[in-house]
């Protein structure tokens, strides 16, 4: 699986599954959004999702910032 393809995974495709798409699997206006902010383009090397976690956002609110 390329990294692309993991991401839309975790992200489009699982919300699509929970017949969600409408408010989840994106950031845009009036979706609910869990946000992970890494150092690096994951999808040149997927581990930064793994190695490279910066900060996130969970509801709203910071719950991790490694900034």
């Amino acid at each position: 699986m390329t990294p692309e393809k993991a991401i839309q995974t975790a992200t489009t495709n699982g919300a699509a599954l929970l017949g969600r798409s409408h408010d989840l699997g994106a950031i845009a206006p009036g979706f609910l959004a869990d946000i992970v902010a890494v150092s690096g383009d994951p999808l040149l090397d997927i581990q930064v999702v793994i190695k490279g976690v910066r900060w996130v956002m969970k509801d709203g609110k910071m719950v991790v910032d490694n900034r």
